[in-house]
């Protein structure tokens, strides 16, 4: 197997779907808290969940949406999916195989789409982005979860160094104005982003990903002769736990 892009991320996640099924760092948030109250809120009749890794956002949705597919790249992750949402009873929850740059889907196909921790691994965002237009309903809504980098160089640039040095298969953490820009450009009109700090447990980091430790034991040196500027930034802790800049950005197809 060649290792492109999508082989790689189907060769990180594919062995680890049970982890991020139970991850506690994915299983909550102020994100999905918010994701369920915009659900609640609508009533959406047709969700779609892009790259939904672990399932959360799926199982967030389920009980306030008619209907709400599962899409991942990895037929291991939605198994692990698909047998939770059995486990849970949620029934109109379905999933389905493919790549974000080419969805099997109709065009108008949904009314709300959403994705969460993923797009940061797309080996196209763009193509991605307008996928997701492509298959949205015009007027229908959209919200984008996920980690996002710093305007200040520096942060940005460490933010994407120990990211890719944990997981190998990680494309880039793209800024709040990259994301607007972005979304823009695939026929989206996107609301202000809604910002968090994500506490990052170093340890089940690394265990999750089950980074090699030579890749480990380099982000705590990097961590180690980081400036104070990273280090405040970040608020690194002794054990190499971090917070994480998240963000939520809602936005309608236009």
């Amino acid at each position: 197997m060649s290792n492109t892009v999508h082989n790689l991320v189907s060769k990180q996640f594919s062995p680890r779907a049970a982890a991020y099924v139970q991850s506690a760092v994915h299983a909550q948030g102020e994100d999905l808290n918010d994701l369920a109250t915009f659900a609640k809120a609508n009533t959406f009749a047709h969700a779609l969940d892009l790259g939904c890794g672990g399932g959360h956002a799926s199982f967030t949705l389920a009980p306030h949406v008619g209907d709400i597919i599962a899409y991942d790249l990895s037929a291991e992750m939605l198994a692990a999916v698909a047998q939770e949402a059995a486990a849970r009873g949620l029934t109109n929850l379905k999933t389905q195989q493919g790549t974000v740059e080419k969805l099997p889907f109709a065009d108008a196909s949904f009314d709300f789409a959403t994705t969460r921790y993923s797009a940061h691994h797309w080996h196209d965002i763009r193509a991605g982005l307008r996928e997701a237009r492509r298959v949205l309903k015009t007027g229908g809504r959209a919200m984008f979860l996920d980690a996002f980098a710093p305007a200040n160089p520096l942060l940005d640039t460490f933010l994407q160094t120990i990211e890719m040095l944990r997981d190998p298969s990680h494309v880039r953490d793209y800024s709040v104005a990259e994301w607007s820009a972005m979304l823009r450009d695939a026929g989206f009109e996107p609301t202000p982003a809604t910002q968090y700090k994500v506490r990052i447990d170093y340890t089940a980091w690394i265990a999750r990903m089950q980074t090699p430790a030579v890749y480990a034991n380099a982000i705590r040196a990097l961590q180690a002769d980081m400036s104070e500027e990273v280090l405040k930034h970040y608020a690194i802790e002794a054990d190499g736990s971090f917070m994480l800049d998240a963000m939520s950005m809602k936005a309608v197809a236009v």
